[in-house]
């Protein structure tokens, strides 16, 4: 079984089609999905769309995109969300100066409230790190010296050092549909180097379809190519990176339950 560590699934983009997604991610051997938060002032839909579907988990948390639109949303708030049954994680928060959608000091403001409640939860942070690696690396290495808290970098497009430093760190590496684009030869070897027992796999629907459907909506099934690639990459067939990176998952998600997902 493989599992979208990653995808977003209140998007309109999938609007009334997440039962058919869901069937075709079934069938293509993706038993789990996690859809993530972007604004904590929604995580009524997102609670929604996990509690009407066995397979699906969700995160609490603010996307930096949103950061000036949350500042009034408080580590505790995020805690007191994250005690839902089937909210998994935090985030997802971080960092992106790519689009520069919120002000930078508000971007750091809210990682690191976010990282305060991943600390006291014990859930893992789901990290978004866009043309930021300085900012981010000196921000988890300061926080984590305050505390441990478990992370992952989502979607990982950045630099070596910067997989570097989070896997020091003790992060967790999750590789989108990017890692399978003819230009990403450089992420592809970013990708060798990480630990196996470090890495996760996603989508990031409905962006970021993995070749052959680049350039068309994502979806959670699609999630088996980009594990087929990363597997290419590390030596392994298509059984093991399966189930090496549903391991992972596990380890690190690890208020989702063991097995298939109760009806």
């Amino acid at each position: 079984m493989l599992v979208d560590s990653h995808c977003h699934l209140d998007f309109p983009d999938f609007a009334d089609d997440v039962p058919g997604l869901i069937a075709r991610a079934e069938a293509a051997g993706v038993g789990l999905m996690v859809t993530i938060s972007t604004r904590v002032h929604r995580f009524d839909q997102i609670r929604a769309l996990a509690e009407a579907h066995p397979q699906v988990y969700c995160s609490v948390g603010t996307h930096p995109h949103n950061a000036g639109e949350e500042l009034d949303v408080t580590a505790d708030d995020v805690v007191r969300l994250s005690a839902h049954p089937k909210c998994v994680a935090i985030g997802e928060a971080g960092l992106d100066y790519f689009y520069d959608s919120a002000p930078r000091e508000a971007q750091a403001t809210g990682l690191r409230r976010h990282i305060e409640a991943a600390r006291r939860t014990g859930l893992p942070l789901v990290i978004h790190a866009r043309d930021a690696d300085d900012d981010m690396a000196a921000i988890l290495k300061d926080e984590m010296a305050a505390g441990a808290f478990p992370a992952l970098l989502h979607c990982f497009s950045s630099g070596r050092r910067l997989m570097e430093v989070g896997v020091d760190l003790g992060l967790y590496v999750s590789f989108s549909g990017i890692l399978t684009f003819k230009r990403s030869e450089e992420l592809r070897a970013i990708a060798a180097d990480v630990p196996l027992d470090r890495l996760l796999v996603e989508t990031d629907a409905p962006y970021l379809a993995p070749q052959p459907w680049r350039g068309k909506r994502n979806e959670p099934a699609y999630v088996a190519h980009t594990a087929k690639v990363l597997g290419e990459v590390k030596g392994l067939d298509p059984a093991a990176i399966a189930a090496a990176t549903t391991e992972n998952f596990h380890r690190l998600f690890a208020k989702v339950p063991k097995g298939p997902p109760a009806a």
